[in-house]
């Protein structure tokens, strides 16, 4: 079996965000869905849990940080090209969603990232094949 990894975030919104994220094509596993909670479908080995702020709290003793004023996590997203970095771009924004910081280019590399609707920091990055296979 593949290891296998969960983001947990907290969202003030959860129905908002769920629109949010479908806006960009994410799929939802409606077995790990309810009122408090779903799991965001990003690939056959990687999932987003979405969680209400009162069911995040459940998780754990420590405050939730407050992403606007503080960051404790960077989500970062590999993309197959340059052009699909700019599109996740383009329907974060035009869903609600906003930009922290313009598209980086570093030849081998290409990012851009969007802040979601509660301000978690999602970087999209296109790295190129030869650049990987070299080391």
């Amino acid at each position: 079996m593949s290891t296998q990894i969960f983001v947990n975030l907290p969202v003030k919104n959860l129905n908002q965000s769920i629109e949010f994220f479908t806006q960009l094509g994410f799929e939802f596993n409606s077995q790990f869905t309810d009122e408090t909670s779903t799991c965001m479908i990003v690939s056959e080995n990687i999932f987003v849990m979405l969680l209400t702020h009162e069911k995040f709290k459940t998780f754990t003793p420590k405050e939730i940080c407050d992403a606007t004023k503080s960051t404790e996590v960077l989500v970062c997203l590999s993309s197959d090209s340059r052009e699909q970095v700019d599109e996740i771009v383009r329907k974060a924004v035009a869903a609600g969603g906003t930009t922290y910081n313009e598209p980086q280019d570093h030849d081998f590399m290409y990012g851009h990232g969007f802040a979601d609707l509660d301000d978690h920091i999602w970087e999209i990055i296109y790295m190129e094949p030869s650049a990987i296979s070299q080391g």
